[in-house]
């Protein structure tokens, strides 16, 4: 008897299921998900950026997150390093294709998320004015 193959990884022609535990999207999912993950792609989408500056533009992010942030999409295929000959040497981080691609629509996730936030707001005011205390 052989063994089922639990995840792509196992074997490539598997179709790929990030609600299945063991499958190998699931964890890019949550690379691209992430708080500094999501920033850094939408904030790259305006174009070539050296790491101080993408770390300016990611208010927040300490060097070391943004560091594992980049280091990590651009293992998944999301983000391009390239280092460039200058003198000291310049390293400036752009899109993949893939990375557009992903980029484009966590951007529609963020414009509408901005533009509700007043009945985000309000929800958060009605849910804590009739909040009982939960279990």
């Amino acid at each position: 008897m052989s063994k089922q193959p639990t995840s792509t990884e196992d074997d490539p022609a598997l179709e790929a299921d990030v609600f299945a535990r063991n499958c190998t999207s699931r964890p890019v999912l949550q690379n691209v998900a992430s708080r500094w993950g999501v920033l850094a792609l939408v904030a790259l989408r305006e174009g070539p950026y050296r790491f101080s500056a993408l770390r300016r533009r990611v208010d927040g992010v300490s060097e070391r997150m943004l560091s594992q942030t980049l280091q990590t999409l651009e293992r998944d295929g999301m983000v391009h390093r390239e280092v460039l000959e200058a003198i000291p040497p310049r390293v400036e981080y752009t899109l993949t294709e893939l990375g557009a691609q992903v980029a484009e629509r966590l951007e529609s996730l963020i414009v509408i998320l901005e533009t509700n936030m007043d009945t985000v707001r309000e929800a958060q005011a009605n849910y804590h004015r009739s909040a009982s205390p939960r279990t």
